[in-house]
C-alpha cells in the first residue's frame, strides 16, 4: 500500500511537470523577438533604452517568485499531508490504547472485587470458627460439621478451592493434643509444598520437635487429606501465619503450583483468636490472644478464566496476572507467552495484602489494521494539493504568456511614443517657424497703427493685431508643450525681484478681471521671503499668468499670496496674518459672513495644502541653501467639478469639453503649469 501511494504521487508530479516543459519548449519559440521595421536613428536609440528597461523590469522577477511560490504550495501540501497522516494515525492509536486501558481496568477491578468478596467470606469463616469452637465448651463444631458447613457454602467462595482451620499447639501440648485426636502431628513432604492434594497423611514423617506447631483439625472435603499435616512446617505458610497473627489481616502466600491440578495457586490465611480485640491492639497482645489459623487455596487461573467467559468480549485481548513482589523475578499466575502486538496495558491489582504486589497485563490478540482514515484522508490531501499545483501551474504559464504579450505591447508603446516624440520635434520645428513670420505680421500692424487710419480702418488694424497677439501665445504655448513632451526644455537660473514680478502680472489682468466683474484683485507676499531669489522669472512669471487667468471667471476676488513652506509647516504657531485669517475661517464656519477680500466663501487652503508633497519631502535638509515658496492663487469662482481636478492637467484637455461650454481656452496651460 505505501509503495502504490509513493508511485501514484510521482505519476501526479511527472504528470504536472512534463507539460509544463512542453510549454517552456513551446514559449520559448514564440517569444522570438520579431524584426523591428527600419525607423531612424534616434528612434532606433530609444527603442533600444524601452527595451532594456522591460528586460530588467519586474514581470521576470515575478515569474520566479511565481514558481518558488508554486513549489512552496506543493512542498507545504505534501508536508500537510505527511502530518494529517501522522496526527490520525495518532488518533486511532490512542483510541486503541484507550479501547485497551478501559477492558483491562475493567477485568482488573473485576477480579479484584470477586476476590475482595472471597476474602469477606473467608474472613466471616474464621470468626463462625472462634465462636463456636472456641467460645463454646464443648466445641459445637467438628471435623464433619466443619466438612458439611464449607461444602453447602461453597458457593458463597466460587474462588477458592479448599479451606481449612489449623490449630495452635505448643510443644508441651503435642503430646495431650496427639492422644486427644488420635493421630501424629505429621510435617509436609517438601517446605514448598502448600495445602498439597492427592498426597496420603500415613506416608508422612512426624513433625520434628519445633515451640509451636499448626496442625490441621478442620478441612473443606476437597482438602480432607491435609488434616494432622502441620502448616508450620512449610516454609512460605509459616512466615504467613506469623504475619497473618501478628496483623490481624488476610495475607497471602507467594503463587505455587496445585500438585491436581498443575494450576498456579495462592493461600489466603486468617488469624483466628479467641476473643475481640480493638483495633489498635499490639502485635504481641494478637500473638498471645491467637487460637488457630483460617486458610483457603485459590485457584488463580479457574478464577480469572470464569471471570473472562462473563464478558461477551473476552476474545478481544489477551490477560496476564503476574506477581510482582519482586519487581526483579515477576512470577507468572495465569496466561501464556504471547507475541508482543504493539501495545501493552498494566493494571494494578488489591488482593488485600499490602507486602504483596500483582499486576494484570492486557494485549490485544491480533496487531492493528493499517489506518485506512489516516491514509484516505493524507491521500486526500496530497491529490488536492497536487491538483491545485497543476491548476497554479497552468495559471502561472498563462501569465507568463500574458507577460509576454504585455512586453510586446510595451514595444509597441515604446515605438508609438517615438512617433510621438517625432510628431512633437516636429510640431516644435513649425511652431517656431510660424513664430518668425508671425512676428513680422505684428510688427508691420503696430507700424500700420501708428499711421494716419480712419476710425474703421484703425479698429480693423487693432482687431489684426490683437487676434494675432493671440495666435503668437498659442503658438508659444503649443511650443513649450513640444519641448516639455521632447524633453528640450530647459529653466534660467538668474535673480529676480519676485514682488515686482507679480504686480507686474496683476497689472496685466487687471482689465481683464474687470471686464469679467472681478471686484479686487490683490497679491500678499510673506515678509519672511527675500526681496530677491535666484530661478526662472520667465517660466515663474508663466505660471502665475495660467493660473491667475484660470481664475478670471465670475464675481469675486482674486488673491495672490506667497508664503515660504516653512511658514505653512509650523502650522501649530501661525505668525502671519493671512494665514492666521485662513486659520480663523477654518475654526469658524458657523457665521453667514465670511472675512474674505469680498465677503465670498473661499476653500480651505489649509486642507487643500495636506497632500502637497513640497510640504511633506525633506530637501531642505539635504539643500538648505535653497528656499521653497508656495504660491497660493485664491478665486471665488463656481469650482471645478471632482471628477474634472484630475484631468484638467492633461493636455488639450478642459473640465468642460463640450462644444457649447462657457469658457474658452485651449487647455494646454496648467498642463504647461504642472510640468514647469
Amino acid at each position: 500500500m505505501v509503495k502504490g501511494c509513493w508511485l501514484l504521487l510521482v505519476g501526479l508530479v511527472l504528470s504536472c511537470q512534463i507539460p509544463g516543459v512542453r510549454l517552456k519548449l513551446w514559449r520559448s519559440r514564440e517569444s522570438e523577438p520579431a524584426p523591428l521595421q527600419p525607423v531612424p536613428q534616434k528612434l532606433q536609440l530609444l527603442l533600444q533604452q524601452k527595451h532594456q528597461q522591460q528586460a530588467q523590469g519586474p514581470p521576470k522577477g515575478a515569474g520566479k517568485w511565481r514558481k518558488k511560490l508554486l513549489i512552496i504550495f506543493v512542498v507545504m501540501g505534501i508536508l500537510t499531508s505527511i502530518w494529517l497522516f501522522w496526527h490520525l494515525n495518532q488518533k486511532i492509536n490512542l483510541r486503541r490504547e484507550e479501547t485497551l486501558t478501559n477492558m483491562c481496568d475493567e477485568r482488573a477491578r473485576m477480579l479484584q472485587d470477586q476476590f475482595n468478596v472471597s476474602m469477606n467470606h473467608v474472613h466471616a469463616l474464621a470468626l463462625l470458627v472462634s465462636t463456636f469452637h472456641h467460645g463454646k465448651h464443648p466445641s459445637a463444631i467438628d471435623q464433619k460439621t466443619f466438612g458439611e458447613y464449607t461444602e453447602r457454602t461453597a458457593f458463597e467462595r466460587p474462588l477458592t478451592s479448599g479451606v481449612a482451620y489449623a490449630l495452635k499447639v505448643l510443644h508441651s501440648e503435642r503430646e495431650q493434643f496427639e492422644k486427644q485426636h488420635g493421630w501424629t502431628i505429621k510435617k509436609m513432604e517438601t517446605e514448598d509444598q502448600t495445602l498439597v492434594q492427592d498426597c496420603l497423611t500415613e506416608n508422612l514423617d512426624p513433625a520434628p520437635v519445633k515451640d509451636e506447631y499448626a496442625p490441621v483439625i478442620f478441612s473443606q472435603e476437597t482438602v480432607s487429606h491435609i488434616v494432622s499435616i502441620d502448616m508450620m512446617s512449610g516454609k512460605e505458610d509459616r512466615e504467613n501465619i506469623l504475619r497473618a497473627r501478628a496483623t490481624g489481616k488476610g495475607v497471602l502466600t507467594s503463587p505455587f503450583k496445585l500438585l491436581k491440578s498443575n494450576h498456579v495457586g495462592v493461600v489466603l490465611t486468617f488469624a483466628v483468636y479467641n476473643k475481640d480485640l480493638p483495633p489498635d491492639a499490639t502485635p504481641e497482645l494478637r500473638i498471645e490472644a491467637t487460637m488457630g489459623y483460617l486458610g483457603a487455596s485459590y485457584d488463580v487461573p479457574s478464577l480469572v478464566e470464569k471471570l473472562l467467559h462473563q464478558l461477551a468480549s473476552n476474545q478481544t485481548i489477551v490477560v496476564n496476572v503476574y506477581d510482582t513482589t519482586n519487581s526483579s523475578a515477576s512470577i507468572s499466575m495465569y496466561g501464556t507467552d504471547v507475541t508482543d502486538t504493539g501495545l501493552l496495558h498494566v493494571s494494578s491489582l488489591d488482593f488485600g495484602d499490602p507486602l504483596r504486589k500483582h499486576e494484570m497485563h492486557c494485549r490485544f490478540k491480533q496487531k492493528p489494521p493499517l489506518p485506512w482514515t489516516a491514509i484516505n484522508a493524507s491521500l486526500g490531501v496530497l491529490v488536492i494539493t497536487l491538483l491545485v499545483g497543476h491548476i497554479f501551474h497552468a495559471a502561472i504559464s498563462r501569465i507568463a504568456k500574458v507577460e509576454n504579450d504585455y512586453r510586446e505591447m510595451m514595444e509597441l508603446k515604446a515605438r508609438a511614443e517615438a512617433a510621438d516624440i517625432a510628431k512633437s520635434q516636429f510640431l516644435a520645428t513649425v511652431s517656431h517657424e510660424i513664430r518668425t513670420p508671425m512676428n513680422g505680421v505684428l510688427g508691420m500692424l503696430k507700424m500700420l497703427m501708428d499711421t494716419d487710419l480712419d476710425a474703421v480702418q484703425r479698429d480693423y488694424a487693432e482687431t489684426a493685431h490683437a487676434s494675432g497677439k493671440d495666435l503668437i501665445s498659442l503658438i508659444n504655448e503649443v511650443l513649450d508643450q513640444a519641448k516639455i513632451e521632447s524633453g528640450r526644455l530647459e529653466l534660467e537660473d538668474v535673480p529676480f525681484d519676485l514682488r515686482s514680478l507679480l504686480d507686474n502680472v496683476l497689472s496685466l489682468s487687471s482689465d481683464k478681471s474687470n471686464d469679467k466683474g472681478i471686484e479686487k484683485l490683490a497679491v500678499y507676499v510673506s515678509d519672511r521671503v527675500p526681496e530677491v531669489v535666484v530661478g526662472d522669472p520667465g517660466r515663474f512669471r508663466q505660471i502665475i499668468i495660467n493660473l491667475v487667468g484660470n481664475s478670471i471667471k465670475d464675481k469675486g476676488h482674486i488673491f495672490v499670496s506667497v508664503h515660504l513652506v516653512d511658514e505653512v509647516k509650523g502650522a501649530c504657531d501661525v505668525g502671519d496674518k493671512v494665514l492666521q485669517q485662513g486659520l480663523n475661517l477654518v475654526q469658524d464656519m458657523s457665521s453667514k459672513t465670511y472675512n474674505t477680500l469680498s465677503g465670498f466663501p473661499v476653500v480651505d487652503r489649509w486642507r487643500s495644502w495636506e497632500n502637497f508633497k513640497t510640504l511633506n519631502s525633506k530637501d531642505a535638509v539635504e539643500y538648505p541653501e535653497k528656499i521653497k515658496l508656495l504660491v497660493t492663487v485664491e478665486d471665488t469662482g463656481v469650482g471645478i467639478h471632482l471628477g474634472a481636478q484630475d484631468r484638467i492637467f492633461t493636455p488639450f484637455v478642459q473640465a468642460d469639453s463640450s462644444t457649447s461650454r462657457h469658457y474658452g481656452g485651449t487647455g494646454i496651460g496648467l498642463s504647461i503649469s504642472k510640468h514647469l
